[in-house]
Formats: C-alpha cells, sequence, structure tokens
C-alpha cells in the first residue's frame, strides 16, 4: 500500500481515537457515511451541464475538494475496518474492467459489458 495511504490512514486512526469515535465507525456507518458525503459531492454537479461541470469556478472547485475529501476519508476508513488495502483492491478491479472490456469491444462505447 501506499505510505501516502497509510499515513493517513494512521492519522484518521488517531483522530478518530482521540475523540472516542471509533465505537461509532463500525463498517455499516461509515459506508453509510461515505453515501452521504457521495451525494453531497454529486449535490454541486446537479442541474449543471456537461461543460459546467467540467469547468467549475474556483469556489465550487474548492467545495467539490472538500467533499471528495469527505469521500476518500470515509473509503480509506471503511477500508481499514476491514482490512482492505485499497490501492491493491484498485488496481485488481481495473484488471478485472479490463477483462469486462476489452478495448476492441469497448472502445468510445458505454454499453455495460454484459451487452459488448
Amino acid at each position: 500500500m501506499s505510505q501516502d495511504i497509510e499515513a493517513l490512514q494512521a492519522a484518521l486512526r488517531e483522530f478518530a481515537r482521540e475523540r472516542e469515535w471509533g465505537q461509532f465507525h463500525s463498517p455499516k456507518n461509515l459506508a453509510a457515511a461515505l453515501s452521504v458525503e457521495s451525494a453531497e459531492l454529486l449535490e454541486h454537479f446537479q442541474w449543471l451541464t456537461e461543460a459546467q461541470s467540467r469547468d467549475l469556478p474556483g469556489d465550487k472547485r474548492e467545495q467539490v475538494a472538500e467533499e471528495l475529501a469527505d469521500v476518500l476519508i470515509y473509503v480509506l476508513q471503511l477500508a481499514d475496518k476491514l482490512g482492505i488495502d485499497p490501492v491493491d483492491a484498485a488496481w485488481r478491479k481495473m484488471e478485472a474492467n479490463g477483462r469486462k472490456y476489452p478495448v476492441e469491444r469497448a472502445k468510445g462505447r458505454i454499453t455495460k459489458y454484459t451487452e459488448l
């Protein structure tokens, strides 16, 4: 696992320990919090056009960065609680997606792999 991610997970563990929040950080609660934060991230893009979503003004971009941080924090805390290496899991998922969506069949298409 990346040293940056391990360091961040350790800092998140310590942050929660100092506040005695570990009692609340069950996998179920962390997954629920992740869902909420993901929705808050999505809210920033609601009603924007595709072009607008690609060119956020500075203040909106900073708000999106804060929501992305919240999502990342909950992902890392959940992975930590479950003993999952998120970087390894992501690489394995990329490999699986490569098999599901071979370039020659998926390039330029949004079709689900079961329909390629």
